[in-house]
């Protein structure tokens, strides 16, 4: 039974992803993903929250994404996306020049706690290190290796208060006129294979792929991943980041769970 909604989670959320490149591309048959108070549109997320309630009922909220073994791993991992923020960031150009020895990751928003760690003071926290597969919405899967601190460790140092339901990163990288965004909800956060990654294939994560901190959100697909990360902002709702939908990708038609 399990199997039957996790392949309907990554339909839904291949179909929300197809209809948002119809969207993009100017189909006028799919107008509806971009208005957001439209009934086929609110019926399609109503259905989004029904498949990720049924999943995390059914597989529960603390199972773990398939690992891997090193020999498992043949190839590069594949970047898509942004892929080298120099080019529209000056602030991260200047970063990215003196190999991050500047950066600093902020934890804010709904937190007793304020936190800054620079690079060097997250390699220094106990780390995990998983293999695991990358599932692209465009259809590609890669397995790689990721090294970084478990989330959860520096959400518990900053002390999320009570009504914060939702961690969202903020990053470098600009698509079109907007700043990449993503998001989940501190469920996910705390799972025990989700990260702050800054080492790939037992080295520092390349620019291409994220540098020098993406999140790995081990059981959603790729566009969940968000590289280029400069703020976690634990929040109690979306209102007022982007168009409200939870990730850059959202606010242009993709589903906001996005599970596996």
């Amino acid at each position: 039974m399990s199997r039957i909604v996790l392949s309907r989670r990554r339909l839904l959320g291949l179909g929300a992803a197809s209809g948002a490149g119809l969207l993009l591309s100017g189909c006028d048959t799919f107008d509806f993903l971009g208005k957001r108070d439209h009934p086929v549109r609110d019926l399609l997320e109503g259905a989004n929250q029904l498949t990720e309630a049924a999943q995390r009922l059914l597989v529960g909220e603390g199972a773990l994404a398939r690992e891997f073994a090193e020999s498992e791993i043949r190839q590069g991992q594949k970047p898509n996306g942004s892929v080298d923020p120099r080019l529209s960031s000056a602030d991260y150009a200047a970063l990215a020049a003196r190999n991050f020895a500047d950066y600093q990751l902020t934890i804010t928003g709904l937190v007793e706690t304020e936190k800054r760690y620079s690079l060097a003071e997250l390699q220094a926290m106990p780390a995990r290190t998983q293999i695991t597969r990358h599932d692209c919405v465009e259809g590609w899967s890669t397995i790689a290796k990721w090294t970084g601190v478990p989330l959860s460790t520096l959400l518990s140092e900053a002390r999320p208060k009570p009504q914060a339901r939702y961690a969202v990163f903020k990053c470098y990288d600009l698509l079109g006129r907007a700043l990449y965004y993503e998001s989940c909800d501190l469920k996910d956060a705390y799972h025990p294979q989700t990260i702050a990654a800054y080492g790939m294939n037992g080295a520092a994560l390349p620019i291409a792929n994220g540098a020098p901190l993406r999140i790995r959100l081990e059981r959603a697909l790729g566009y969940k991943m968000s590289k280029y990360v400069h703020t976690i902002e634990l929040t109690d709702s979306f209102a007022g980041l982007g168009l409200g939908k939870g990730g850059y990708w959202e606010d242009r038609g993709y589903d906001w769970y996005a599970g596996l």
